[in-house]
């Protein structure tokens, strides 16, 4: 084998040190992206730039309107949230819904950081693994979820409402749907979670009409937990079932449900057995 010549080994120490360096201010950048706001704007605003001129076709009040809608009229740290990838291969589609009525609308999840943490990122909330975020040390930030109501025309976007959803991570998607006798218009929010072993819907609906703010209940179906809507008093409220579940060491089966409703002048969901308990949703 030959012996490196004195130049030579200079040459190759200091291209070691050079790339360890260039490394560590890649890293840096990112660790200041997720701090910063305006770094955190410019790259938004060139992700957009290019998908912007990707797309092959464009309207007036599309999803990518809407994006630099949320860019520059939100807080810093607000993002429209893509549903999770049905397969690996799968390309995320955001998570919007548009749809005519008295006039013309759409709905759409955003997700917002909170203020004082490191910025959220979209990648990190949707999906059975963003689940568990509620226990994950590595402090990726908290989001917050809102389906928002925008009507739109020809001068953009404009909010109608803002309904938060208690939840912080496990995205999945969201469906238009139609409740009760009375086809009360309503968005199921569904959300995987880990921790339950199933899933979360929360299902917000638009009972006093879709401009005005709308009602939120929560349902869940887990491997020991669950909760189904039900009409227990008849009214344009929706109300639901809980089950209670008994632990065999083979099986888990349901022993027994019991019905809450919305009680209007408490603003809550009472146990129609025990009205000393009640749920916000």
């Amino acid at each position: 084998m030959k012996k490196l010549s004195l130049g030579s080994l200079v040459i190759i120490l200091l291209s070691l040190l050079l790339a360890s360096c260039g490394k560590k201010e890649e890293e840096s950048q990112g660790y200041d992206a997720a701090f910063s706001d305006v770094r955190d704007r410019r790259i938004q605003e060139y992700n957009l730039d290019v998908q912007k001129d990707q797309a092959s076709q464009r309207s007036a009040n599309d999803t990518l309107a809407l994006k630099e809608h949320i860019l520059h009229n939100y807080p810093a740290g607000s993002y429209l949230v893509y549903f999770d990838r049905s397969n690996t291969f799968s390309v995320p589609r955001p998570a919007v819904i548009y749809y005519k009525a008295d006039q013309a609308y759409v709905f759409a999840i955003v997700a917002k950081s909170k203020p004082g943490e490191r910025l959220i990122e979209t990648k990190n909330i949707t999906g059975y693994e963003s689940s568990f975020i509620n226990l994950d040390s590595t402090k990726l930030g908290t989001a917050f979820f809102f389906l928002t109501l925008f009507s739109y025309d020809e001068g953009g976007f404009q909010q109608v409402w803002e309904k938060e959803i208690p939840m912080h991570g496990g995205f999945n998607r969201m469906i238009l749907k139609t409740w009760g006798p009375q086809r009360i218009l309503y968005v199921e929010v569904n959300f995987e979670d880990g921790i339950i072993v199933g899933h979360r819907n929360y299902n917000i609906f638009m009972n006093n009409g879709i401009r005005q703010m709308p009602h939120l209940l929560e349902t869940y179906e887990g491997i020991s937990r669950k909760r189904t809507i039900a009409d227990v008093n008849k009214d344009n409220y929706p109300d639901y079932y809980e089950y209670t579940f008994y632990s065999l060491s083979n099986r888990i089966y349901p022993v027994d449900s019991v019905a809450f409703y919305w009680d209007k002048k408490r603003d809550l969901y009472v146990n129609s057995r025990n009205p000393r308990q009640t749920r916000p949703y």
